[in-house]
């Protein structure tokens, strides 16, 4: 049995990973370490929540007295590091709390994996790291770190932390930076599931600039088989991009998503672009594809159909999320844009 600490595992990725994965297996123990912020939510967890092999501990990773009782507690010896502020638009707002949970947050995780001898540390983040590309090439590993908000400079930050943990003191760290992720449960503050909840209920639909931005898509459940995949067999101070290779500009997205839902373009919104907003990004995955045997199993065209056939499905689940306190941060956000 593999002790687990998965943290954010009540978030979009997080909780994808664990009904997932203990679904699939039956020899992890997965003890889940959620603050549960804004975007936590437990019912994210339904499927997973009376498994004798899953326990819940609410609280701070930053608080290192509670991360020291679970490692102990649970006889923890890996870690995964979800846990995380995740919102470009509101580290731009407010970016303190992104440099407390994703630096020195991940800073108590590192240093009590590494009192506790854990056997692998998968630090989770993202390609947002790289910066911005132009109209051609690819993110590879070895790509530069350039970030260019709050958000991904917070990550970048973790990311070096990490592997100076490996290359220090010997900790068995492992990185990983995925393309933008979509499926289900995922926070209507996202791209995807925002124009897809705002279609349905009839609702403009804001698009930054020209919605010519490009993003590179990957099914949350493939990104999800990579992770653990590096978990079991990823080397040791190494980074690896995860990518499924479905780059495409946000308003294709956006009309797609209401070409099926049958609904009119003249939804789409045009509104100011966020400062700083990168062009374009593209991960190349040709190193975890060659070295560790990963491929994505779910074309876009499947998944993304899946994925808003979730949200039409799920109505009570993303109607409780949109009031209250994200209603006001919606407001906040694109009024008079």
């Amino acid at each position: 049995m593999k002790n687990i600490l998965v943290t954010g595992g009540a978030g979009f990725i997080g909780s994808n990973f664990i009904n997932h994965t203990l679904k699939e297996r039956d020899d992890y123990f997965i003890v889940n370490l959620d603050k549960l912020t804004y975007a936590g939510n437990l019912e994210n967890l339904k499927p997973s929540q009376d498994k004798r092999n899953y326990r819940f501990v609410k609280g701070d990773i930053v608080n290192s007295e509670l991360v020291n009782f679970i490692f102990e507690k649970y006889r923890i010896k890996y870690v995964i590091n979800f846990a995380a502020e995740s919102h470009v638009d509101r580290s731009i707002l407010g970016s303190e709390i992104f440099y407390r949970t994703n630096v020195i947050g991940t800073n108590v995780l590192l240093e009590t994996a590494r009192k506790f001898e854990v056997e692998k540390f998968l630090q989770v983040s993202t390609d947002e790291v790289y910066g911005s590309l132009g109209s051609s090439g690819f993110f590879t590993e070895s790509t530069p770190l350039s970030p260019n908000s709050p958000y991904s400079s917070s990550k970048a930050a973790a990311d070096m932390m990490a592997l100076s943990f490996h290359h220090t003191f010997g900790l068995p760290v492992v990185v990983t930076r995925c393309s933008n992720n979509y499926g289900s449960y995922q926070f209507p503050e996202k791209l995807i599931p925002l124009m897809i909840i705002n279609s349905l209920k009839g609702k403009p639909l804001p698009v930054y600039g020209d919605g010519l931005n490009v993003r590179d898509w990957i099914y949350v459940i493939d990104h999800n088989n990579a992770i653990n995949l590096v978990l079991e067999k990823g080397v040791c101070g190494e980074v690896y991009n995860i990518g499924a290779g479905n780059e495409m500009p946000n308003i294709q997205i956006i009309k797609l998503i209401l070409n099926y839902i049958k609904k009119s373009e003249d939804l789409i919104q045009y509104v100011k672009d966020r400062p700083g907003h990168d062009r374009r990004y593209a991960i190349d995955s040709s190193k975890i594809q060659s070295q560790l045997n990963w491929r994505p199993e779910f074309s876009f065209e499947d998944a993304i159909i899946k994925t808003i056939d979730w949200y039409i499905e799920n109505k009570n689940w993303w109607e409780r999320i949109i009031s209250g306190e994200y209603e006001k941060y919606y407001n906040s956000q694109y009024k008079n844009r």
